[in-house]
């Protein structure tokens, strides 16, 4: 919690609740100069001024309002205060990722739980942790594709696009892969002097591309390195249908009448990534493999963002401490 009073910014943390203490530790001082005063009056009685000439009165009050004021500055110091602002310029450095999920309605197969859809997001979700230090920016494809959130640090923004893709983002259509491809390849493509290129790629494989060998050769020649993370079984699972109301009606079927497996294609996404010096891994099979992307990705060097500005308030509290602590030795020596 953070209080605004007299110009002084405090932060109210969990080291606040050392107040509750400071308030008794303040009565406790009180008391023992009252309980001094009585001990000294009950031996002394009427004889007290002669026996105790040398100790003051004053001074014995002045050493406890030492100890208070002791106490208090502690208690303020544990609420942060801080006051003047100061402007950081800060050089930010990291790596430009983006992430392609498939949405096609393959990706509603129950071989993942509770399907390669939701399965995907989590590994995504998971990910983010570890690229910390990276801008992210979400493409969803199936026979075609767009850029969902742009590149960005901001993850909360990123966490919040991805929990919109759901059932109803599902696309009707086939999956092609080098719509996705090309998708990043242009996005890229206006961030001129980018020196490393990265993609990681969340599909079941299924690909219907018309121009996925030529989308490759563009993708090798422009430097991109894709990552791709398989999502599915090869013995595959029937594909689920919806109606508008999100019910279940049954599954795919072929023109036979046949219901239709959607399999992992782990052979098309080797090769992708053969070809552009990526890695690939089976989330069912490897569920270290993600790590193992996301450390590959980190080998690549970091790049120079824009410079941003912060601009912070400077941190008081070590005035309050050393007040703190002068009236401690104030008192000590007295």
């Amino acid at each position: 919690m953070i209080v605004e009073c007299a110009g002084i910014i405090w932060r109210i943390g969990s080291y606040a609740y050392g107040w509750v203490i400071i308030p008794l530790l303040c009565v406790l001082i009180m008391y023992q100069l009252q309980l001094k005063n009585r001990t000294v009056h009950a031996l002394a009685g009427t004889r007290e001024t002669v026996l105790f000439a040398h100790t003051s009165v004053w001074r014995r009050r002045f050493k406890s309002l030492l100890l208070i004021c002791a106490v208090l500055c502690l208690g303020l110091t544990l609420l942060r205060p801080q006051w003047g602002k100061k402007e950081e310029v800060v050089q930010q450095e990291g790596r430009d990722v983006f992430i392609a999920l498939d949405v096609s309605r393959s990706m509603l197969a129950q071989d993942m739980e509770p399907n390669r859809l939701e399965c995907a997001k989590k590994c995504i979700l998971s990910m983010l942790p570890l690229l910390s230090c990276e801008r992210v920016g979400l493409i969803l494809f199936s026979g075609s594709s767009f850029v969902q959130c742009p590149l960005t640090e901001d993850y909360s923004a990123f966490k919040m696009f991805l929990e919109h893709v759901d059932v109803e983002t599902i696309s009707s259509g086939t999956t092609a892969l080098d719509c996705a491809l090309s998708q990043v390849l242009d996005a890229f493509e206006r961030i001129p002097g980018k020196k490393h290129k990265l993609l990681m790629l969340l599909t079941d494989g299924e690909d219907f591309s018309d121009n996925l060998d030529a989308v490759r050769e563009r993708a090798h020649d422009e430097g991109l390195h894709i990552f791709a993370i398989g999502i599915g079984s090869p013995e595959g699972a029937p594909i689920p249908l919806y109606d508008e109301r999100g019910k279940h009606i049954g599954h795919q079927r072929d023109e036979q009448g046949n219901v239709v497996l959607s399999r992992l294609n782990q052979e098309t996404l080797q090769q992708l990534v053969r070809n552009v010096g990526g890695q690939y891994v089976n989330v069912k099979d490897d569920r270290d493999g993600l790590r193992t992307l996301v450390h590959a990705i980190q080998q690549y060097d970091k790049e120079k963002f824009e410079e941003k500005t912060w601009t912070q308030l400077q941190e008081q509290y070590p005035y309050f401490l050393a007040l703190s602590f002068i009236c401690l030795a104030l008192e000590w020596l007295l």
